[in-house]
C-alpha cells in the first residue's frame, strides 16, 4: 500500500495483495450486513455485493469532496474469474437433462428467447438514448440472466474495447436485476395463481426438490486439493488457450472464462462416461463458491461509481423496459407455454428471479410460493438445470456475437 498526492487530494494505491485484502474485508463486512438484515436477505443480495458496493460508494464520496481516490490493483481478478467459471462447466451434466422432459426442452427455448430479447431491448434502448450500444448489451442478458458473474466478465472485456464505464455499468445493472428480480417474481406469481384459482398436484416434501448430486463429504487433504486444482488449471490453461486464438484468428472480443468452462463441460461429461478421474464435488463447488466471492468483491471495490453520471438516465430507462418485457413475457408466454397451471405459476416467479438476477433469486421467489401453496418437483428441477448452465448455450452466442458486432 502507497500514498501519494494527485488531482484528485491524497492517492492510496493497493498492489495485487493489498486489493485480494480489501475485497476480502469488503466481503465479511458484507456478511455482518447481510445476517442483520432482513431487506438482503430476502431479495438474495449476495455478501460481495453488499459490501463490495458500500467500499465503492465510500471511494465515489471521498473523491466527490476532494479528499482523495484509491486505486485497486485487479490482477488476480480474472485468474479467480476462470476457476469461477471452470467449475461451473465441470458441474454440468447431460445426463441430468433427462429428468426435465419435454416441459424443460420448452423452457430452455423460452429461456433463449428471453436472453436474445433482452440484448434487443438493451440495444434498442441504447441506440434511443444516443449512448454507445454495447452499453445496451452489458444492461440486456450480459447483466439480467447473467447476473454479477457475466456482468463482470464481460464488462472488463467492453472496457478494453475503449467503452469507459462498461464494468461500473454491467455491475450496476446486475444488482438492479436482483432488487427487481425479487419484487417482480414472487408477487406475479402469487396474482396468476389467484386470478386463475391455481391448486398444487402431487405435493412433495420441502427436501424432496433437492436435486444436486449426492457428493462425498470425505475429509480434504492436502493431496485431495492438490488433484482438483491440477484438473482445473489443465482445463483452464487449454479453454484460456482456446479462447485466445479465437480472439486472434477471428478477431473476436472474447472473455478468457468463455473457452475454459466449455472445455470444462467437455471433459466432464467425457469423464462421466469414461471415469477417467474421481472428482469431488463438493470440493470443486468449495472451489467455485470461494473465487467468486473474491472475484466480485474485487470488481465491485473497484467499481468508479463517478463514471455513471452521464449514463444514469439511459441506464434507468433500459433497465426498467427489461422489467416490463420481463413482467410481460412471463406472464402471457412463458405462464401458457408451460400449461398455465400451479407449476407453470411457480416457474414465473422461477423465471423471473434467474431471468433478472441469478439462479439463487429463482430459488428464493419460488420458495416463497411453495411455502404458501405447496412444494412441486418440477418447477425446482426445470428452472434450476436451465438457469445452472443451459441458458449458456444459447446466451453465449447471443452476447459475444452482439459485443462483436457493435464493438
Amino acid at each position: 500500500m502507497n500514498f501519494s498526492i494527485d488531482d484528485f487530494g491524497f492517492l492510496i494505491s493497493f498492489n495485487m495483495i493489498g486489493t485480494l485484502a480489501i475485497g476480502l474485508i469488503s466481503l465479511y463486512i458484507g456478511l455482518y450486513i447481510k445476517n442483520y438484515s432482513k431487506f438482503f436477505n430476502k431479495f438474495g443480495i449476495p455478501a460481495p455485493v453488499i459490501g463490495g458496493i458500500l467500499f465503492a460508494v465510500i471511494h465515489l464520496i471521498i473523491r466527490q469532496l476532494g479528499i482523495g481516490t484509491i486505486k485497486y490493483d485487479t490482477t488476480l481478478q480474472d485468474p479467480f474469474m476462470v476457476v469461477f467459471f471452470t467449475t461451473i462447466g465441470i458441474g454440468s451434466s447431460i445426463a441430468a437433462l433427462k429428468k426435465g422432459g419435454k416441459l424443460l426442452v420448452i423452457f430452455w427455448l423460452l429461456s433463449g428467447i428471453m436472453t436474445f430479447m433482452q440484448t434487443v431491448i438493451g440495444v434498442g434502448v441504447a441506440k434511443i438514448t444516443n449512448i454507445h450500444p454495447l452499453y445496451g448489451v452489458l444492461a440486456g442478458s450480459v447483466s439480467m440472466s447473467g447476473g454479477h458473474g457475466s456482468a463482470g466478465a464481460f464488462g472488463k472485456t467492453v472496457e478494453q474495447l475503449g467503452v469507459m464505464g462498461a464494468s461500473t455499468m454491467a455491475l450496476s445493472s446486475a444488482t438492479f436485476g436482483l432488487l427487481a428480480g425479487g419484487l417482480l417474481g414472487a408477487p406475479l406469481a402469487l396474482y396468476l395463481i389467484r386470478k386463475n384459482n391455481l391448486k398444487a398436484v402431487n405435493i412433495v416434501g420441502k427436501d424432496d426438490v433437492n436435486f444436486e448430486e449426492k457428493f462425498s463429504y470425505q475429509n480434504i487433504t492436502a493431496d485431495e486439493l492438490l488433484k482438483h486444482i491440477a484438473v482445473l488449471s489443465i482445463i483452464m490453461m487449454i479453454g484460456t488457450s482456446f479462447s485466445s486464438m479465437l480472439k486472434s484468428y477471428f478477431d473476436l472480443a472474447l472473455p478468457s472464462y468463455v473457452g475454459a468452462m466449455f472445455v470444462a463441460i467437455i471433459f466432464n461429461n467425457l469423464n462421466v462416461k469414461y471415469n477417467f478421474i474421481s472428482l469431488n464435488r463438493n470440493l470443486i463447488d468449495i472451489l467455485g463458491i470461494t473465487s467468486l466471492n473474491i472475484f466480485l468483491s474485487m470488481a465491485l471495490i473497484s467499481l468508479r461509481l463517478w463514471e455513471l453520471a452521464s449514463l444514469a438516465v439511459p441506464m434507468f430507462l433500459i433497465l426498467f423496459a427489461q422489467v416490463l418485457f420481463m413482467a410481460f413475457f412471463t406472464s402471457q408466454i412463458v405462464f401458457k407455454a408451460m400449461g398455465k397451471d400451479y407449476d407453470a405459476a411457480v416457474m414465473v416467479s422461477g423465471m423471473c428471479g434467474s431471468g433478472l438476477g441469478a439462479t439463487t433469486n429463482a430459488m428464493l421467489n419460488m420458495g416463497e410460493i411453495s411455502e404458501r401453496h405447496g412444494y412441486t418437483v418440477n418447477p425446482y428441477l426445470i428452472v434450476t438445470l436451465t438457469g445452472a448452465f443451459l441458458i449458456d448455450i444459447f446466451q453465449m452466442p447471443v452476447i459475444i456475437g452482439a459485443i462483436n458486432m457493435f464493438k
